[in-house]
């Protein structure tokens, strides 16, 4: 990469699960894993509700609709809970083309952050990382409001 590239020309959202108080599954919406080279999904949360878990995972379809969804191998976070002490955390999960099943046509996927048992502060963000056409802006999940400098 040349070294005078902003880091919104190699990165971009492309994908988020809003900030909220949750007690069931939220998922971004389906993301074309055609447009980048690498990506990266953000899990955060906040305090999380008395006895609370929260567990995230990468799941992969077919097309944009979610057609024949399967998890990722190897792409779940291990349980947040409220007794592990994990109220106001970050995870970070890493994910590249060989790990989704491109073979059989998997080429999109979504994140999902499921917290159970208590309402709990939940956010997410995917990344897209080194565009394979292009800006990484151009590919911007509409959620992305502005890009400043």
């Amino acid at each position: 990469m040349l070294p005078n590239l902003k880091p919104s020309q190699r990165a971009s959202i492309v994908g988020a699960v809003n900030p909220q108080s949750a007690s069931s599954a939220q998922s971004s919406g389906w993301i074309d894993a055609t447009k980048y080279h690498n990506f990266m999904a953000v899990i955060a949360v906040g305090v999380l509700g008395a006895s609370a878990t929260v567990d995230g995972k990468v799941e992969q379809a077919t097309d944009n609709s979610g057609t024949s969804a399967k998890d990722v191998s190897g792409k779940s976070i291990t349980q947040l809970t409220k007794a592990g002490s994990d109220d106001n955390k970050q995870v970070l999960v890493n994910l590249k083309h060989e790990d989704l099943d491109f073979a059989n046509g998997f080429k999109f996927f979504r994140l999902t952050i499921t917290p159970a048992v208590a309402a709990s502060l939940i956010a997410g963000a995917v990344f897209g990382f080194d565009p394979r056409y292009g800006a990484a802006t151009d590919n911007d999940a509409t959620t992305v409001d502005e890009v400043v400098g």
